[in-house]
């Protein structure tokens, strides 16, 4: 049960049932309501039949900002770089060159093999054609999203980039996401946010060219609105289900409880449908981090909204790491943190989790701006079947087949047998019409 005036509640897992182990560990929006469902289709349908009308009228509507020109100028990418501080500008030069080198490492690479003699397969790598990329700047503009997906996008060769922001209430977007966009090449930005900035790039406007597949996170509203569009007719793909984000730490007796609440207050602040969850065999180490977040979350500036998403997190209490280790399988995390003193030995047993920080020395900030690995993550369990962003988000592969007459006559044969036995004669007779040719 909670402590009196606790901020984080906390359970003993083994004390629970079934229902309230689920209970536990449900996420505080699973679905998103028929009410915004219907927002969003609304707002989908208006910038289809209205084009750029509906988005600037949608611009005043929401953002407070009256827009003339949706599309970021030369000169308001001049203004943005000299409105930045230096040492942000150095910050996020810096960044960009990290995920660059970190994203580099693991791109997808062609190759191909001789599968039969005179047979040749190949898988060859494609940039997707166009891409549209979200970055959100509500209650915090995210400079670091634009990293995040600017980066691969332009390691993956794509030639079209088009990027998203919400404006400000003087009609201009953040400058550090335009300064951050620039240093990823990205020059086709616009002045548009939430739901509308999906409908528009999913279907084309007068001003903002239709993407072949969506990225980035975004509140309810854009997480519907790219649910919506990836189900249209010829609607483009999208990254993932990134929704509220989410963070698992487990801790052992040894951790630092200052850490630990740092690390879990960090995720909350994020907005209030964000949850954390601390899990820790040791109730001296609960006790602790209980305190400790009491003590830190009074000298939040977004205190209120971290005290919201607290109200829907939970401490455990777990009989041993390797328990809590398949809790956290099961509800695959967006973040893990791993505060143990041998973290890297329980990496193995790690099975579903968006990105893993190993020990006291690892805090998630760090993967969210800097590290190099990024911070565009499945969310709502979706890390059991889907990974994080990476180059390989923004291609395609393609396989590739060459065969010489004696490949043919080595495994026609096969490809006969297999499609008689399916009933497509067709297939039969286009392989047996060339094996009987001179």
């Amino acid at each position: 049960m909670s402590a009196p005036g606790a901020v984080l509640g906390r359970s003993d897992w083994r004390s629970l049932d079934a229902a309230a182990r689920e209970a536990v560990l449900a996420r505080p929006t699973r679905l998103a309501s028929a009410r915004t469902e219907a927002i969003v289709a609304d707002i989908l349908q208006s910038v289809r039949r209205d084009g750029d009308a509906a988005l600037r009228a949608l611009s005043l509507r929401f953002d407070g900002a009256s827009i003339n020109a949706l599309r970021v100028t030369e000169e308001e990418f001049h203004d943005a770089s000299d409105a930045i501080p230096k040492a942000l500008r150095a910050a996020i030069e810096d960044a960009a060159a990290r995920i660059a080198r970190f994203h580099r490492a693991g791109m997808l690479q062609p190759y191909a093999v001789e599968t039969a003699a005179g047979v040749l397969c190949e898988r060859i790598v494609r940039p997707i054609a166009r891409v549209g990329l979200y970055v959100p700047a509500g209650s915090a503009p995210l400079p670091s999203t634009a990293l995040m997906l600017g980066v691969p996008a332009r390691l993956a060769g794509c030639s079209d980039v088009v990027l998203c922001t919400p404006p400000r209430r003087d009609g201009r977007c953040d400058p550090s996401v335009l300064h951050a966009a620039r240093h990823c090449g990205i020059d086709k930005v616009f002045k548009v946010g939430g739901a509308q900035a999906i409908a528009a790039m999913a279907m084309g406007t007068q001003a903002i060219p239709r993407c072949d597949k969506l990225f980035g996170p975004g509140n309810a509203y854009v997480t519907e609105a790219k649910r919506q569009v990836s189900r249209l007719p010829d609607g483009p793909a999208i990254d993932m289900p990134a929704g509220p984000s989410e963070v698992l730490v487990i801790a052992d007796a040894g951790a630092n409880a200052a850490f630990v609440a740092a690390d879990l207050l960090s995720q909350a602040e994020h907005g209030g449908d964000s949850q954390v969850l601390l899990l820790s065999d040791d109730d001296a180490l609960l006790d602790a981090v209980a305190r400790e977040v009491e003590r830190q979350i009074d000298h939040l500036p977004r205190a209120d909204i971290a005290r919201q998403a607290l109200s829907v997190s939970r401490a455990l209490r777990v009989e041993s790491i390797a328990e809590a280790v398949a809790i956290s399988n099961r509800y695959a995390p967006e973040h893990l943190i791993l505060a143990l003193r041998e973290p890297r030995a329980w990496l193995d047993g790690i099975a579903s989790a968006g990105s893993v920080f190993l020990g006291d020395w690892a805090p998630e900030a760090l993967g969210d701006y800097c590290s190099g690995t990024n911070h565009v993550l499945p969310t709502g369990g979706a890390a059991r079947a889907t990974s994080g962003l990476s180059v390989a988000s923004f291609q395609t592969t393609i396989s590739v087949q060459s065969v010489e007459r004696r490949g043919l006559d080595a495994i026609g044969g096969i490809a006969m047998t297999l499609a008689r036995a399916e009933g497509l004669d067709a297939h039969a007779h286009a392989v047996g019409l060339r094996m009987e040719a001179a």
